[in-house]
């Protein structure tokens, strides 16, 4: 379901980003623009970062979860979202907080942050459908999906949301569910065949037309990204399987299709 902006208001949040690794601040940037005040914490040290975009840089989780902070931005891979949270001294939390995450699977997360939050803790599940490469150049036109998993504090989430909003995205909301079996057909699709190409190793040629030029394209992009990233799609999408039996199945059926064209013309050829 498209969706406009939830609120033509916004205030200036106090964001904790946990991971801080390149999409972590790949989002810092256009937050800071926009004039949030930013924190971060992560296994490694990013400190000298964080000082130089004007963040501060906790090294102990208890004091960034103390920290007096609006919303706690979930930027982990898939493969390590269970353990950082699962790790998190909560009991730090001074008072309720809207957690939020930006994984590329939407039931995991769910489940997870539901299972291991308190209560009075607000939880937004979002995905941005965009990164660094993508969005160098901006943020219009490209898709924010997101779910209200669990929310009281409804001027928090709408500033949050606001956040994509201004920036021209298509907000798009819908549920954990409805996401992942979308992806499944489209984004971890897009990963095996990236994937797939690579283990083919094609290479451009003097002879590329302009089909072949993105099947390269898509190659490099794909294994660009981490394979950690393609793995958490295929582990933690519970849709993922099916369609990747359906994309075998109709790779065989193709190559069935060929087969026994090939056999109807070398008949003809004995005629």
């Amino acid at each position: 379901m498209l969706t406009s902006s939830s609120s033509s208001s916004s205030q200036t949040l106090r964001i904790g980003i946990v991971g801080f690794g390149t999409f972590g601040q790949f989002l810092a940037k256009t937050m800071i623009k926009q004039g949030h005040s930013l924190s971060a914490t992560s296994r490694s040290d990013y400190s000298d970062i964080c000082l130089q975009m004007g963040i501060h840089f906790y090294r102990d989780v208890s004091d960034f979860l103390a920290a007096d902070i609006d919303v706690i931005l979930l930027c982990t891979s898939i493969l390590s979202l269970s353990e950082v949270v699962g790790s998190m001294p909560l009991a730090s939390l001074k008072r309720p907080t809207l957690f939020v995450d930006v994984l590329s699977v939407k039931e995991h997360p769910r489940e997870l942050l539901l299972r291991e939050l308190p209560l009075h803790s607000d939880i937004l599940c979002t995905h941005p459908m965009f990164g660094p490469v993508t969005g160098k150049n901006g943020w219009k036109g490209l898709t924010f999906m997101y779910d209200k998993v669990r929310i009281r504090n409804e001027d928090i989430c709408s500033s949050f949301i606001q956040i994509f909003s201004s920036e021209g995205c298509k907000m798009v909301q819908m549920t954990c569910e409805e996401h992942d079996k979308a992806a499944a057909k489209s984004q971890f699709i897009t990963h095996t065949i990236g994937r797939t190409l690579a283990e083919m190793d094609i290479q451009s040629t003097p002879i590329d037309t302009k089909g072949f030029q993105e099947l390269v394209k898509l190659k490099e992009t794909m294994v660009g990204n981490s394979f950690d990233l393609f793995s958490g799609l295929y582990v933690y999408n519970r849709f993922a399987r099916q369609e990747l039996e359906n994309l075998e199945r109709a790779l065989q059926k193709v190559k069935e299709t060929l087969v026994e064209k090939k056999k109807e013309e070398q008949g003809q050829e004995k005629i």
